[in-house]
């Protein structure tokens, strides 16, 4: 596919652009974004044809992940001398528009930016065990500062009250969803996919992972009868690094600036060697994420549930061809 030249780079060039900011995380692998290019700009659409209704009815999780997606062109722009200036766009004629990317300028890349954009291939969700060696004060410190700096709040919950409740919290949550059948039908055709897919998350030969921790979290990335979650989730690590990410401002683009300080936290963990899963199921309960807020005293409303520690490698999920993610018939005047 050729692709038109874009801010001033070479049909190559762009390419690699939307590569980058295709391997962003998204809920069941559904990799819900899109892409215009223009002349002067790069668009970025939320798709609607990827929702997941059932699982996220408000399509909260569709922007923190296309915030993602944004972050990963953003280093990808970076690492070519370009600034980039970014517009979101709250447009109620065009809902699906989330942001526009122009040419701010002329700026090399930073080094920590280019060993960001070296982890964006290396990050994977983690669904596995992980060990039980500490994320050190360091490490988290690093985290916290990468949140910040993209507009957002991380909180370690350390307070072993706060603990077991958020745990048990958890185990209701789960409750919820799999009492719904019309999740349960929604989640089967993202999970434990052909191998032949290019999006959802694939079934593994006699692997068995919940996907996280046992007693945090119950959702099965196999196939398998979700009851069988306690038993196959034996080896977990004993007490995960659990943190919150959560909106530093307000505003009706909070999510996908959210989204980018999800992705930049997570680059910042693979490059000190952390590895993570979320625990989405906080999240997409309404009222478990509300109680969530009365727990975590002084916790604007939470976005993103990670669980965070170091674990063994994991395979990539599968992407979309960097075609599909292209949208097209818009016109090119704006």
């Amino acid at each position: 596919m050729d692709f038109p030249a874009t801010l001033g780079l070479a049909s190559d060039d762009v390419e690699g652009l939307i590569v980058a900011a295709g391997q962003a995380p998204s809920l069941h692998n559904s990799q819900p974004w899109q892409f215009h290019l223009r002349p002067d700009m790069i668009e970025l659409y939320n798709d609607p044809e990827r929702a997941l209704p059932a699982a996220d009815p408000t399509g909260r999780e569709q922007r923190l992940a296309c915030g993602a997606a944004l972050y990963n062109l953003r280093l990808a722009l970076q690492s070519h001398g370009i600034r980039p200036l970014v517009t979101h766009m709250p447009d109620q004629n065009q809902p699906d528009l989330l942001a526009r990317v122009r040419h701010g300028g002329r700026r090399q890349p930073t080094p920590e930016q280019r060993r960001l954009l070296r982890a964006v291939p290396l990050r994977r969700t983690n669904r596995h065990p992980f060990t039980d060696e500490s994320v050190i004060a360091a490490e988290r410190t690093a985290m916290r500062r990468a949140a910040l700096e993209e507009g957002a709040l991380m909180r370690f919950v350390d307070d072993p009250t706060q603990r077991v409740a958020l745990q048990l919290l958890a185990g209701r949550a789960h409750a919820v969803q799999q009492s719904d059948s019309t999740f349960r039908a929604e989640a089967a055709r993202w999970i434990a996919v052909a191998p032949d897919r290019c999006d959802g998350v694939p079934a593994h030969p006699g692997e068995h992972r919940p996907s996280a921790h046992e007693r945090w979290v119950k959702r099965d990335f196999t196939g398998s009868d979700g009851g069988a979650a306690t038993e196959i989730g034996q080896g977990f690590e004993l007490e995960p690094t659990i943190a919150i990410l959560s909106a530093h401002l307000f505003g009706s683009d909070t999510e996908i600036a959210v989204g980018q300080a999800m992705q930049r936290v997570l680059l910042t963990a693979t490059i000190d060697g952390l590895s993570a899963s979320f625990l989405s199921h906080m999240i997409e309960v309404d009222s478990a994420r509300l109680e969530m807020q009365r727990i975590v005293h002084g916790l604007r409303g939470p976005l993103v549930v990670l669980r965070i520690g170091r674990g063994w490698p994991v395979s990539a999920t599968p992407r979309r061809p960097v075609r599909e993610l292209m949208r097209h018939g818009l016109p090119t005047a704006v």
